[in-house]
């Protein structure tokens, strides 16, 4: 009996867990058996496997096989343990050494011809990897530069089977040219997201600057509420007539949002790297992304789903970053509910009959909506809504009264004013000028809110602010007051005091003054305080 190992790794959601490749040579009528709870992908690895070595030059072993993968327990998918298995079963019939494969992760698929594919994943995968103490791993020459984001690994890129044998055996490895058909595009495996409803592509803005917010005319009040969600990430949500200008509002919040930190990037990046969407070389995400799904997204698409174990829905596509549902009451009301949970705790849980996952969810939610089904109930022009009256009760009910609590923010999009779009009055602030306010306001609010779990107003609990961070005293009459009429909720209240602390930051007051919470009211609300703020743009 000839025996050897090596390692690879699973995904479970965007976790990853190190796994045992076993090879077992034994006299015997040739066989090859997998056992370990493979999954179909997997399974097929036999013959991938099979066809690579014979095609790197190697014999295949005419005896019975046996490739075991520990913990047997663990659910296991996917083609990324091709070149493991391939590396055990040429060490126990001794083609390579076996000791020099016992401490090495190996990660990637197999061509039949023998070239190492890429497969998504890659840097959650070495993050497991070296939580378990492992030092070097061998990847796919193609997402090499995405495994080297971990600190302290010793990454080896390999383009085909043949050059790790005989790296692997201290021999030259033989020269092998890039594919120059996929030379200028994307590979196929990284390409695209299974998820159906994704929206704009992958979520990721790429290299192209994000559009300016001086393109947006007048707009006064949701310029401003913009600002604030960006400053302490709070949740918007824009109901206006069509043409408003509500999508134009979306799409340039993410420009307002600072850039990612290291740890930010890292988590950002593990997701899109399970998801396959990451743009070929960029490995590193440094900008917040931006997911807009469409509104026929099923509820698998948007909080994780899919066969087997569950796969990133939008919620974490837009981890950290700015996640668009325009058309919000057109979505079905339970997928718009199942992000209840993510909007609070900033991760979601699915449970499927294969296992139980969690996976990171914190993002800006962003809504938009018409105010009727034919966008023109109470419009200033004179248009007559078609509308029933039950018609219009209906539409706005699709939107729960418990998700709509969770809304910090509450913006009317008006028509714009001829006088606004012709360029008759000051265009408005760029997306740098404002960018740059809201940077100094999230360094005001890190630094109080050092040494604490949380890292913006919108995070932190009510509890603790009224307790640690109590605003100035009578501040919140008026919050006070509408609470006893009843038009907040105790979480109402609460959210009141997380807006009311980014205005305070916005300008510069250690503590939120009335002023400062009865904006944070008039953005809730809707309901005028009497309230300026000039420097605001």
């Amino acid at each position: 009996m000839v025996f050897a190992r090596t390692c690879s790794v699973t995904l479970v959601g965007v976790e990853g867990v190190v796994v045992e490749v076993q090879a077992d040579l034994e006299p015997g009528v040739a066989n090859f058996s997998l056992v370990g709870l493979p999954d179909r992908s997997l399974a097929e690895s036999r013959d991938r496997v099979r066809a690579a070595v014979v095609n790197s030059g190697v014999s295949w072993p005419q005896r019975k096989l046996t490739i075991g993968l520990s913990p047997a327990s663990v659910p296991k998918g996917g083609s990324g343990f091709d070149l493991a298995i391939a590396c055990a079963i040429l060490g126990a019939a001794e083609r390579i050494d076996p000791s020099q494969l016992a401490h090495l992760v190996m990660i990637g698929e197999l061509g039949l011809d023998g070239r190492v594919r890429a497969v998504r994943g890659v840097l959650p995968a070495v993050l497991a990897a070296a939580d378990v103490g492992y030092k070097q791993v061998v990847v796919p020459e193609r997402t090499a530069a995405e495994a080297t984001l971990v600190p302290g690994m010793s990454v080896l890129g390999v383009r085909s089977l043949r050059q790790l044998i005989a790296l692997l055996n201290d021999e030259a490895p033989p020269d092998e040219e890039p594919d120059e058909e996929e030379a200028g595009r994307s590979d196929p495996m990284l390409t695209g997201i299974s998820v159906p409803g994704a929206g704009l592509g992958t979520g990721l803005l790429g290299g192209e600057p994000p559009p300016d917010l001086a393109d947006v005319a007048g707009q006064r009040m949701a310029r401003a509420a913009l600002e604030v969600a960006a400053a302490g990430r709070h949740h918007i949500f824009l109901k206006g007539p069509p043409g408003a200008g509500k999508t134009m509002l979306a799409e340039r919040l993410p420009g307002l949002l600072p850039p990612l930190t290291q740890k930010e990037s890292l988590e950002v990046t593990a997701v899109h790297s399970v998801a396959g969407t990451l743009p070929p070389g960029q490995p590193m995400v440094t900008r917040a992304p931006y997911c807009a799904p469409h509104h026929s997204a099923s509820m698998a698409a948007l909080v994780g789903g899919g066969v087997g174990l569950p796969r990133p829905g939008a919620v974490s596509l837009a981890h950290r970053g700015v996640l668009f549902l325009d058309e919000s009451p057109e979505f079905r009301p339970q997928a718009l509910d199942a992000m209840r949970q993510p909007l609070e705790s900033g991760h979601v849980v699915v449970a499927r009959a294969a296992g139980m996952m969690s996976m990171p969810a914190r993002f800006l939610l962003v809504m938009a909506a018409n105010p009727c089904p034919c966008g023109r109930y109470g419009s200033p022009g004179g248009e007559v809504c078609d509308c029933r009256p039950e018609l219009v009760r209906r539409y706005r009910a699709r939107l729960s009264g418990p998700l709509m609590d969770r809304i910090d923010l509450r913006i009317t999009v008006a028509p714009v004013a001829r006088p606004e779009l012709t360029g008759d009055t000051l265009r408005g602030e760029s997306t740098a000028e404002v960018a740059a306010r809201v940077l100094q306001a999230r360094e005001r609010a890190s630094d109080r809110l050092a040494n604490t779990p949380w890292s913006t107003n919108g995070e932190v609990p009510g509890y603790e602010l009224r307790t640690r961070w109590p605003p100035l005293p009578g501040a919140l009459y008026e919050a006070e007051c509408d609470m006893e009429r009843g038009l907040l909720t105790a979480r109402g209240l609460d959210r009141v005091l997380r807006v009311a602390w980014t205005v305070a930051d916005l300008a510069d007051h250690d503590r939120p003054t009335a002023e400062d919470v009865n904006f944070a009211l008039e953005l809730r609300t809707g309901v005028p305080r009497g309230v300026t703020y000039t420097s605001r743009g």
